[in-house]
């Protein structure tokens, strides 16, 4: 795992990070191995039936655009 991804990714996240909190959730990066960014999402976020919907179309969109190492997120 890359110091530096990791921290690239991390931006990333910080900017998505307002818009998770006005709906009461968060999420936290666990971990990125092989191309892939592991992710808890907590709070509302974290039992939401739209998490997914949220994690691909939102998340995984904006990582992939501004780090291209990134080649996809999972839950855990």
């Amino acid at each position: 795992m890359s110091a530096e991804l990791v921290a690239q990714i991390e931006d990333v996240i910080e900017t998505i990070r307002p818009a998770l909190h006005a709906d009461g959730g968060d999420v936290e990066v666990v971990d990125f191995e092989d191309g892939i960014v592991y992710l808890q999402m907590q709070g509302s976020c974290g039992g939401c039936p739209l998490s997914t919907a949220t994690l691909t179309l939102g998340i995984e969109a904006e990582l992939r655009r501004h780090v291209p190492e990134v080649e996809g997120v999972v839950t855990v």
